[in-house]
């Protein structure tokens, strides 16, 4: 079963997590600022790794924009330390290993995966403005290509 969806003008949920130094972070604690929350389902997979490294390589013009990037995954702490080492991540990643966060922005159900229907993480994106509401929400969205498509949304590119 898939949880209900977040839609634009949406309060966008809070959430306290720990990221891959193990330090926590908080979602109320950026207001004031955009920010764009970023869900994958592993570290260190082929699709995962394009995406983070496409964030990872807009990241000074996001930032520039007032951006601050977050991606959230099920997996542990070390592992994301291992992921953000390995393909030189400077962005936070956080974990969310029992998917609560997943299932507040309606990221974690059901999902067709290589032909078949599997629960699990549906990759998705959101853009939140400085009040916590919702500017942007997309859901099942590809690895390829995707921060090409975020940074037309928010207005870096035409």
């Amino acid at each position: 079963m898939t949880n209900a969806r977040l839609e634009t003008g949406s309060v966008a949920p809070d959430f306290t997590l720990l990221d891959d130094t193990e330090k926590s972070v908080s979602l109320s604690e950026l207001r004031g600022k955009r920010v764009i929350i970023y869900f994958y389902p592993a570290a260190m997979t082929p699709g995962c790794t394009t995406q983070a490294c496409d964030f990872r390589d807009s990241l000074d013009a996001l930032q520039g924009a007032g951006y601050t990037v977050l991606g959230i995954s099920r997996d542990e702490p070390a592992k994301l330390a291992r992921f953000r080492e390995r393909d030189g991540l400077t962005f936070p990643l956080l974990s969310d290993p029992d998917h609560a966060v997943h299932s507040a922005y309606g990221t974690w159900g059901e999902k067709m995966n290589y032909g078949k229907k599997v629960e699990g993480v549906i990759r998705s994106t959101f853009v939140i403005d400085e009040d916590g509401a919702v500017e942007h929400a997309l859901y099942n969205v590809k690895a390829t290509g995707h921060v090409a498509r975020i940074r037309k949304l928010v207005g870096l590119d035409s």
